[in-house]
């Protein structure tokens, strides 16, 4: 089984650049009464989760941290609208990235732990039966009169670290909000027993910051020469 990290390529002919944000997120958590840490987690979004239907989706407008007992209380009462099995962690986003776009875009785009494509390039790899493979447009604006029309992927959480790579000494999940407290480890070695068989494409569970994706995946986007993107195969036992 080969799995590959997808990374930016550098350098890279091509310049874009978003300035854009989701609209809705979960709070960060303050002072877990389990373990006392502050914390919010990055790279969980989910743009195809709409809350406009939401009559409170006010409360997940602005950026803040909340006490453990209203931050449970916003997850459970947004947790209807996500899809069965996908984390709700502290900073989770919502919704579709709404913003700027700037320069140029290949059929690929990896910025701040979101990958996009161009529809086209969507409708390919589909075709060519890539599973997990779910875009929800952006609302951008360019500089330029037609702004690219990009979608971003909403990327399952699913994965493992393989337990040789992560400290031997570190502490257990906090059992009340689950943080672990322990850097990227480097290199990093993932667990053959959780990579997901029903998609080609997600996020590790352990770091969602990291989009890793399948060799299946790998093959198609070099078959059809779409370009944005680059692979680093990782580790996996």
């Amino acid at each position: 089984m080969r799995i590959y990290q997808v990374e930016t390529p550098r350098p890279s002919r091509y310049t874009g650049n978003l300035n854009a944000a989701h609209r809705w997120s979960l709070p960060g958590l303050a002072d877990c009464p389990g373990c006392g840490a502050t914390w919010s987690t990055a790279g969980l979004h989910y743009p195809c989760v709409d809350l406009t239907s939401l009559p409170t989706r006010h409360e997940y407008e602005e950026p803040r941290a909340e006490p453990y007992e209203e931050w449970a209380r916003l997850r459970e009462q947004v947790r209807p609208q996500v899809p069965h099995g996908f984390a709700l962690m502290p900073g989770t986003k919502f919704g579709p990235m709404t913003g700027r776009a700037s320069g140029t875009f290949g059929q690929l785009h990896l910025q701040a732990w979101s990958l996009s494509l161009r529809s086209e390039a969507l409708e390919q790899l589909r075709q060519s039966g890539l599973q997990g493979l779910n875009g929800c447009p952006m609302q951008l604006k360019g500089s330029k009169r037609n702004p690219p029309e990009l979608l971003e992927l909403q990327l399952t959480p699913c994965g493992r670290f393989h337990p040789d790579c992560l400290p031997s000494d570190r502490e257990p999940p906090c059992p009340t909000c689950g943080v672990e407290s322990y850097g990227l480890p480097a290199p990093y070695l993932l667990d053959t027993t959780s990579i997901p068989t029903t998609v080609d494409v997600f996020r590790l569970a352990d770091w969602p910051t990291l989009i890793l994706a399948t060799q299946r995946f790998v093959d198609a986007v070099q078959r059809l020469e779409l370009e944005g993107v680059t692979f680093r195969q990782v580790a996996v036992r």
